[in-house]
């Protein structure tokens, strides 16, 4: 039996993987900004302990991931899966609205690692899973700051991986696709500008033609079997729209690096440092 800590817990994907963990018999700390113990099913008993937390908020972090350890005797697994989107072109986006997304996204998982690190490092073990997104392979117009925040956590998710990693803790990204979650009703959007009208109409017009999502239930599956391995990837990808997407991304980035490669060699030239002896 295993031990959860699990953000985002209430909805969309984070329930989905609390209820995965709980049906095969660990048990799982839930954390979301609204949730209470009835939100599960009485028959998991005292192996769910449900949180409120607000993961923007450094100190509650620290506090509930301390509540979560001392309650269940120690953590395993680490699931950063809160997170929220907001809609808008990138010259849209007020101040306050940019920080929210990073906010959420970037801090938070951050201060959620920070708090369970002094826990994992101790026992020398663990499994910290960041969920990201499609959107962290390439930037997309009304997506911007979610790509932004996506991009950064994984980048500090890679770092992470190596400091954790001298500990006996791993670090897994999670990039999934579409799932029928309420991450899309639920966000919010920038005031438009005029301008982007055209853009805006073109990317409704692509959007009407629908799109077939998972069920999030498909997505804890892969979990699982992502924290049962024993080499664990650094990345998953999580449906055939986003591995199709990861290849075509990198291959044309490749494409890129390759045409201009004349250009990028010739601008590194190893000299002695200026000012040094002659």
């Amino acid at each position: 039996m295993r031990t959860w800590f699990i953000t985002g817990a209430s909805r969309g994907l984070g329930r989905a993987f609390a209820l995965a963990a709980l049906e095969r018999g660990d048990r799982v700390a839930a954390a979301a900004r609204t949730i209470a113990r009835q939100d599960f099913d009485d028959r998991f008993g005292d192996r769910v302990l449900a949180l409120p937390l607000d993961v923007t908020d450094r100190d509650a972090v620290f506090a509930a991931v301390d509540t979560a350890a001392a309650h269940f005797g120690g953590l395993d697994i680490v699931v950063n899966n809160a997170g929220i989107m907001s809609s808008g072109m990138v010259e849209e986006f007020t101040e306050a609205e940019a920080r929210a997304q990073l906010d959420v996204n970037l801090f938070g998982a951050m201060w959620v690692c920070q708090a369970v690190m002094p826990h994992l490092r101790a026992q020398g073990s663990g499994h910290i899973v960041q969920v990201s997104s499609i959107a962290a392979l390439g930037g997309f117009p009304s997506t911007g700051l979610y790509s932004a925040s996506k991009f950064a956590l994984e980048g500090m998710s890679e770092a992470l991986a190596m400091e954790a990693g001298a500990f006996g803790v791993k670090v897994s990204i999670v990039q999934p696709g579409g799932y029928w979650t309420d991450l899309y009703t639920s966000m919010t959007a920038t005031a438009p500008k005029p301008e982007y009208g055209p853009l805006r109409a073109e990317l409704e017009k692509q959007w009407a033609e629908g799109s077939i999502d998972s069920e999030p239930r498909l997505a804890a599956e892969a979990l699982l079997k992502l924290v049962d391995s024993d080499d664990p990837p650094l990345r998953l990808l999580l449906g055939s729209m986003v591995y199709d997407l990861a290849f075509d991304i990198s291959r044309r980035r490749m494409d890129t690096w390759s045409a201009w490669e004349q250009v990028s060699r010739a601008a590194e030239h190893a000299v002695p440092a200026p000012g040094g002896d002659s």
